[in-house]
């Protein structure tokens, strides 16, 4: 916070796309990026138009069927029917039959973070919950990638960073891009946004980019990139191709290969078709991919030998064999010997969020205890509908055979399923199965609508807090900007209330209210510093302040380049302590769809004759996932109020769509509309529909209505990538598109639920 700010009534806060400062003029919030962001992010403007917007839950309410008597309970009656209800599925049931949902991103703040204030509150009131296991963006790499290589944290966040790319890369191939969309977030706030800078800064120097997506603006235009769209999920047969080349020319690294890497031999015997009589040559990927064979040579040829980097985004393991891709990339990157150099190697979902490609805090950030869990049972985070509608059900993980728990009752506090789930048909039927869904909300998302009990709580700029991530040196004092809205409580408030009901308010609080905890989280992130040798003013001064700027490691490549120069000393967290070609534990978990070293397996779901085109369900430009969908920016990008779905003019053209119409997307799981944008920044035969708009159903009622603001999640298929990670495929479906005559259905998702006793 500059001190002319200050002075002007502006106060300094911070989100996961942003550090900013706040104040009132003319009665109106006014946001104002961090003066060191070099590239701030437009989603800070879609805080003024959500901080008061009708869509936010003002009071507590109940669902009239679950609460089988009058309706309009006050806050504290609505406490105390939870808190009998907690105590009913305790006692009767144990802490097994609960769910804690949750998804981490609800706040920069890193007291008020809800993913562990739920977690915390469970524990000690509870005894513990169902958990779940890695996350929707990550779900197949994160359990790939540590059989491997090492842990996704290690490879994504302290590997090659931006400062290497603009200093030594020669050649950037990125499998499914580095969109700037993606990097311009970071749970924990983010204060400087190099990446844009970073390309144009490589570009200059002669560093080329290559784009392998189906979409133009997966990378920026000042990384001058050649765009490469092949068919959306055939990338690994792509790198099969281009890695048959490298050895049909002998242009691998065969000392790096026998030194750091095991497997090489197994893996090399199907590449070259020996195992399977199919050699996997840069004719055979064409006719997968739709890259001609002479392409796919050539970058073979502009790979070897120089320092290139194979970059994996989070988009190929969204889908069919997600595992596949993230592998591969990194069997090719080891036959180009590059791994472990400075700018070369090999990074997966570099880009993908505003952690990755930057040096690490001498410290790690700090955040709330939360206490011990004693139930084991647990799921892969995409596999929740499945775990309601199976209970008891056996299924596969990671070499395990686990089964389903009996869930009963569900507690949802930061996240939005109906964002990040796919068919959410389907998840709708789930959550009819359980006695209890309980949900703390800021606005009336579809999953508050869904639930039987909703407890409004606080936006994070009607609280005090302090944002910090491991990977950006600012940490910001977010200081509370405006009062809460309604009657919304923070999350600590409603937990400690009713910890206390449950008898367990002394060890949720520890005695401490909000502010205390503050105090002491920013003591321990000060003795922290204090052991490295780096000192940081009290609480009162940072506060007043407004940030602190934390100290910062070398750029020194992290693991994987300890493991480069010392592949003896500093081993690799693998079984053979070496890159993983073939794996013999994944081999022998006896998984067909996902065997013991990469390979090309076809997805099941294809275009037929009644849906002909792919549809790219991505991550949003114009919010965080579904957050403040009702923001100022969001709406601004809207088309007609809906959801922008963007379609090749070839494809356009053929069923008379004009630029603007709405559309209907369709297949067998569902149908949503959206108003078409028609551009060659999209490959023929692939449409892109972002997700998080809000699911708005026109019938609730329907068993599959149509949802007329443009979620596309009523569209994906809620399949695992494998039997090795479950994880999430909802990037690539199919879909028939068609133009939309009748009459417009209205927007409803951002109007209030009205109470019975209005209505009555």
């Amino acid at each position: 916070m500059t001190k002319s700010q200050a002075d002007n009534g502006f106060r300094p806060h911070s989100s996961h796309w942003g550090a900013f400062s706040a104040g009132w003029q003319d009665n109106r919030l006014v946001v104002k990026p961090h003066p060191g962001d070099p590239d701030p992010n437009p989603l800070l403007q879609n805080f003024p138009a959500a901080l008061r917007h009708p869509a936010r839950i003002a009071r507590p309410m109940v669902r009239r069927g679950w609460l089988e008597r009058g309706p309009g309970p006050d806050g504290d009656r609505v406490l105390d029917l939870l808190g009998d209800e907690l105590k009913r599925v305790r006692d009767t049931h144990g802490p097994g039959a609960v769910f804690g949902g949750s998804y981490g991103w609800a706040s920069a703040g890193r007291f008020h973070h809800a993913q562990s204030q739920v977690h915390r509150f469970l524990n000690m009131a509870l005894g513990g919950y169902v958990r779940s296991v890695n996350s929707y963006s990550a779900g197949a790499s994160g359990v790939v990638l540590p059989h491997v290589l090492g842990p996704v944290e290690q490879i994504s966040r302290r590997n090659v960073t931006w400062e290497q790319i603009v200093d030594h890369s020669e050649v950037v191939i990125a499998f499914g891009g580095m969109a700037l969309k993606n990097s311009m977030v970071g749970a924990g706030g983010i204060s400087r946004h190099v990446e844009r800078g970073s390309m144009r800064q490589a570009r200059a120097r002669g560093c080329r980019f290559i784009l392998v997506s189906p979409l133009r603006g997966d990378l920026p235009e000042e990384a001058g990139a050649e765009w490469l769209a092949p068919i959306p999920g055939t990338d690994t047969a792509l790198m099969l191709g281009i890695a048959h080349s490298l050895v049909a020319a002998g242009q691998h690294d065969v000392a790096f290969l026998e030194r750091y890497c095991v497997g090489w031999e197994v893996f090399e015997a199907y590449l070259m078709g020996r195992t399977d009589g199919q050699p996997k040559t840069a004719s055979w990927a064409a006719g997968i991919t739709g890259i001609a064979a002479e392409v796919i040579d050539g970058l073979a040829r502009q790979l070897a030998g120089k320092r290139s980097l194979v970059v994996v985004a989070h988009a190929l393991q969204r889908a069919e064999h997600g595992e596949q891709p993230v592998w591969m990339g990194l069997v090719l990157a080891a036959m180009l010997g590059q791994i472990g150099l400075p700018g070369g190697g090999y990074n997966y979902a570099l880009g993908a969020l505003g952690h990755t490609g930057r040096r690490a805090n001498v410290v790690p950030s700090v955040g709330l205890q939360q206490g011990r869990n004693t139930v084991r049972d647990f799921i892969p985070v995409a596999r929740i509908a499945d775990m309601l509608l199976n209970p008891g059900q056996a299924f596969d993980y990671n070499g395990e055979r686990l089964a389903y728990p009996d869930i009963r009752l569900v507690y949802w506090g930061g996240g939005n399923p109906f964002h990040h789930h796919q068919d959410l048909n389907r998840l709708r039927r789930a959550f009819t199965r359980v006695d209890s869904l309980i949900v703390h909300e800021t606005a009336w998302t579809a999953t508050a609508r869904h639930a039987d009990i909703v407890l409004p709580c606080t936006m994070t700029l009607e609280r005090d807090d302090f944002g910090t991530m491991s990977t950006d040196p600012l940490m910001v004092a977010m200081h509370k900007i405006a009062e809460p809205y309604g009657e919304a409580r923070d999350d600590y408030a409603i937990f400690s209330a009713l910890a206390e009901r449950l008898g367990a308010g002394a060890a949720f609080t520890e005695g401490r209210n909000a502010q205390e905890w503050l105090r002491h989280l920013y003591s321990e992130m000060r003795d922290m510093l204090a052991e490295k040798g780096h000192a940081a003013p009290d609480f009162e001064t940072f506060w007043a302040q407004g940030e602190l700027m934390l100290p910062t490691m070398p750029d020194d490549g992290g693991m994987i380049r300890a493991f480069r120069d010392d592949p003896v000393g500093a081993k690799l967290p693998t079984p053979s302590g070496k890159i993983e070609i073939f794996s013999a534990t994944i081999a022998g978990f006896g998984y067909d769809d996902c065997p013991g070293h990469p390979v090309w397996r076809a997805p099941v779901d294809v275009p037929d004759a009644r849906h002909t085109l792919r549809l790219v369900a991505n991550q949003p430009a114009t919010r965080l996932h579904s957050q403040l969908d009702f923001g100022g920016h969001s709406q601004a990008e809207k088309s007609r109020g809906r959801e922008v779905v963007r379609i090749h003019p070839r494809d356009a053209a053929k069923r008379g769509i004009a630029d603007g119409d709405i559309v209907r997307l369709f297949n067998p799981r569902g149908a949503c509309l959206a108003a078409a944008s028609v551009t060659d920044g999209v490959m023929a035969g692939v449409v892109q529909l972002p997700t998080g708009a809000w699911y708005d159903p026109e019938d609730p009622a329907e068993d599959m209505p149509l949802c007329v603001h443009g979620n596309p999640n009523v569209l994906t298929r809620d399949v695992g990538t494998s039997r090795l990670a479950q994880g999430c495929t909802g990037q690539l479906t199919t879909v028939e598109v068609e133009r939309f005559d009748g009459n417009l259905p209205p927007i409803q998702a951002y109007e209030p639920p009205v109470p019975a006793t209005a209505a009555e």
